[in-house]
């Protein structure tokens, strides 16, 4: 009983320490998110050189990832770069090798701008992800369920690049 005690007590600490950040934060950006059927949720986002698409927001994956299809419109606009083929597993087990291009912009909810954002691409038109390559660009951020948002800290990368000194 007490073993469970403090399992449950150390985890609702280090729940605490986690949240404690992000409650102090002031958030350049709120982006509404569509929940939709098994508790999945989408963003809008606006590609330079493809325009607006939806995109599943999602925490566990590595990449934003692109469909082919997308590929290929961005490569027509000349709004992508190749950068490296990349070996993955997917949460159903299986292998994937996909390649990864530079988007030269991305705007999340039409308002989070991240320029040089990594995509893996995805074969044929398969759903599109919005995972932490683009989303650790906004960071902070909160996902959050009620009400359904992401609210992110847009510019930061921007001041930072503005600090620094060249010599």
């Amino acid at each position: 009983m007490k073993k469970i005690f403090w399992n449950r007590f150390g985890a609702g600490l280090a729940a605490l320490w986690l949240w404690q950040p992000a409650v102090g934060q002031n958030f350049d950006v709120k982006v509404p998110m569509q929940a939709r059927n098994a508790a999945t949720f989408y963003v809008s986002a606006e590609i330079d050189g493809f325009g607006k698409s939806d995109f599943l927001v999602d925490t566990g994956s590595g990449y934003m990832t692109i469909n082919e299809d997308t590929l290929a419109i961005l490569q027509d606009a000349d709004q992508v770069e190749y950068i490296k083929d990349l070996s993955g597993i997917l949460a159903n087990g299986d292998r994937l090798q996909v390649p990864v291009y530079r988007i030269n912009r991305l705007a999340i909810g039409g308002q989070c701008e991240i320029r040089n954002v990594e995509a893996a691409v995805f074969p044929g038109s398969s759903r599109q992800i919005l995972g932490l390559s683009a989303l650790t660009r906004a960071a902070p951020f909160v996902f959050s369920t009620d009400p359904a948002e992401l609210l992110l800290t847009c510019g930061v990368e921007e001041l930072a690049a503005a600090d620094t000194v060249v010599q």
